[in-house]
């Protein structure tokens, strides 16, 4: 038998697939060369049959060649790729020869066939041209894939450093500049990680990651107001705690970030996923379940432990202080049942073992029914107390009665009842901190335990973070920038209640056999839920930038405004009150005006485009309302409503540039209207 033409190769096959993009790119050549593969060891060698044949082999060779075009691309524009992924183009390239000169059957007849090594003649040479195949292409796309983490920690490295400048600003103007780069940044970072979330295969991976994304995205409003913050008071103490947590929050964010697209060791990947009853019970019952088929499989010692262990961790609910006598006793009740039933199951078990049975007698059958029972049962109770409980704290907690108080307390500058209040938020921080670890036991999948310890660390950092906040404004009432700051922080301890009771719908679903996809941490979910009368509509990657953008400029210049203003003292002044009127219709950018000292001639002008601004801002409202549809139409309707209300105030703000108004303060308006606006 002549060689094959492919020859031997030692050539690496042993590649962990670990994105969705790669293993979709695979199926299809995988089911080309199965049809190769797979093809009778005697066929009928007809023309049609031949021709298909050589039909296959070609397009997998085309393919092939268009494959290691792109990858021999790619490593020349990356020199740390270009000896690995130029061997494993090279192999490639072999293997789709080889295969085309296998299948090169198309103009022959049967009786030419005769002879020539072909994929009828040389059924080995095909399976090896084909896994040589398989495993450099799949080497390629791994390599490949490599660009893409780089971009990731490229893009997190830039966003770590503009974080070191916001973090080191003394002045208002330079944090507006610094911070709207930072945006930028934070927008890339967001569509990179965003895409490989959803091409990750591992679900515990896409929910570490979904959880670290949730972080940087309520993390950024906070950054925003707590920076202001110190800025607007540099002395204060509490301001300067409350933007130092945010920092380093982000921060462990972005570094979780990098850990998964790495697949890097941390020393904190034990804490992350911690032992649940809901594991502990499950791994109980299946080796208490495959007794029936073998009485070896593991020691009556073993299992006796393995029980214990998982009683142990009943202590998380038996030990609160929360959990009522009844429920405690039942709990205990249910343990000692459960010790009691695997006791049963030992003795039959070892009375099995003294005969030498080899499957499980009657008396082990009934044993491994009851054990699994009340295993269950009580798997059942404390699924019923962490859910009652959760349930029971979102109905309290839904009132935010102790955010309230201290909202009104900071803003009175009642330090007292901050204080008050503040013991008040803690003791339901630490509630809502145990239900959320409760809850991990009983969750049902990694996913949804990842979400549950999310929810944990959220609570635990957000509650100090809000008492900081109220300090701050207490000590500082007038503070627009502190009222602001707190209402931040308010809204992203709400926003986190919202997420525990979605996730706690989730656990009733899989407790119950309905289980569906994953909502908790899908990126702005709670914006989305919100839109009910409106069609969703899917923008492209260039689209969502612009959105993103455009709204994190509005909120920055709108969040501006407030800070300025506080240094008016004339309160009487006609356009301080217009403009503070203005700020409460959005797109607030229209109280720049007030920054401006005009003269009389000046005023009726300026007076009479407020008017017109006004109506603008109320039509901006309205056309907010009316639903499109389409994406086109979306982005249309929003440049439009954006321009509505920006175009007018550019022209206005650039009249009194001309009219010799050119401050530094005029300028910056100017040039933050226009590029907010555009």
């Amino acid at each position: 038998m002549a060689s094959s033409p492919c020859g031997n190769s030692n050539f690496d096959s042993g590649l962990e697939i670990k994105t969705r993009s790669v293993e979709q790119t695979l199926i299809p050549l995988v089911s080309q060369i199965t049809t190769l593969i797979n093809h009778k060891d005697k066929p009928k060698k007809s023309e049609r049959t031949l021709a298909a044949i050589h039909r296959v082999g070609q397009a997998v060779s085309v393919a092939v060649g268009r494959f290691v075009a792109v990858g021999e691309a790619i490593a020349a524009e990356n020199q740390e790729l270009k000896d690995e992924m130029g061997q494993a183009c090279f192999e490639a390239r072999r293997a789709g020869d080889a295969i085309a000169q296998l299948t090169d059957v198309g103009s022959a007849l049967p009786s030419q066939l005769d002879g020539r090594v072909t994929v009828f003649s040389d059924r080995t040479a095909m399976v090896k041209a084909a896994r040589l195949l398989l495993s450099s292409v799949t080497k390629v796309l791994v390599l490949a894939d490599r660009i893409v983490i780089k971009q990731i920690i490229t893009s997190r490295n830039k966003v770590l450093v503009t974080l070191d400048h916001l973090e080191r600003v003394s002045t208002f103007q330079e944090f507006v500049q610094i911070f709207s780069q930072f945006g930028n940044e934070m927008v890339e970072f967001a569509h990179l990680t965003g895409d490989r979330q959803n091409d990750l295969k591992d679900e515990k991976k896409k929910a570490r990651m979904a959880a670290a994304r949730a972080v940087l995205e309520k993390c950024t409003m906070m950054l925003l107001t707590a920076s202001k913050t110190c800025l607007r008071h540099p002395d204060c103490e509490s301001a300067r705690i409350n933007k130092d947590a945010v920092f380093h929050r982000m921060r462990c964010a972005l570094e979780q970030v990098i850990e998964i697209v790495t697949e890097a060791r941390s020393s904190g990947e034990n804490r992350i996923l911690p032992a649940s009853i809901y594991n502990g019970i499950k791994e109980f019952k299946s080796g208490v379940e495959c007794l029936r088929e073998n009485l070896y499989s593991l020691s009556p010692q073993s299992m006796s432990s393995q029980l214990e262990a998982l009683v142990e961790r009943t202590e998380d609910f038996t030990d609160s202080a929360y959990t009522s006598h009844e429920q405690r006793q039942a709990i205990l009740g249910l343990c000692q049942l459960a010790r009691q039933d695997t006791q049963q199951l030992v003795h039959a078990w070892v009375e099995a073992q003294s005969v030498h049975a080899k499957e499980a007698t009657k008396d082990m059958e009934v044993a491994i029914l009851k054990t699994s029972q009340s295993v269950s049962d009580l798997r059942r109770e404390l699924h019923k107390v962490a859910v009652g409980r959760a349930s029971d704290l979102l109905k309290v907690h839904g009132e935010q009665l102790p955010l309230r108080a201290l909202k009104a307390a900071g803003a009175e500058g009642n330090l007292e009842e901050v204080a008050e209040y503040s013991r008040t938020l803690t003791e339901q921080k630490e509630q809502l901190v145990e239900t959320c670890r409760l809850l991990c036991h009983v969750s049902g999948t990694e996913p949804l335990e990842i979400t549950c310890i999310h929810a944990e660390e959220t609570f635990h950092v957000i509650g100090p973070q809000i008492i900081s906040a109220a300090q701050t404004l207490a000590l500082h009432p007038s503070s627009k920038i502190a009222k602001e700051n707190l209402e931040v922080f308010c809204e992203a301890w709400e926003s986190q209640l919202c997420d525990m009771a979605l996730l706690l719908r989730e656990i009733n679903d899989v407790f119950e056999g309905r289980r569906g996809q994953l909502k908790s941490l899908h990126w702005l979910s709670k914006h989305l839920a919100n839109m009910k009368t409106a069609k969703a509509v899917k923008l492209d990657a260039e689209e969502q930038t612009s959105m993103a953008k455009l709204g994190l400029e509005l909120r920055l210049l709108s969040s501006d405004v407030d800070t300025e203003v506080e240094k008016w003292e004339d309160q009487e002044h006609e356009i301080v009150r217009q403009s503070q009127s203005l700020a409460n219709i959005p797109p607030s950018l229209c109280v720049y005006l007030s920054l401006f000292q005009l003269v009389d001639e000046e005023k009726t002008v300026v007076m009479t485009e407020m008017e017109k601004l006004l109506a603008l801002c109320q039509q901006l409202q309205m056309g907010a309302k009316t639903p499109v549809q389409g994406k086109a139409a979306t982005f249309q309707k929003v440049t439009i409503l954006h321009l509505s209300v920006f175009l007018p105030l550019f022209l206005l703000v650039s009249a009194l540039f001309i009219r010799k108004k050119r401050t530094p303060i005029t300028y910056f308006c100017l040039k933050s209207v226009w590029f907010g606006g555009r």
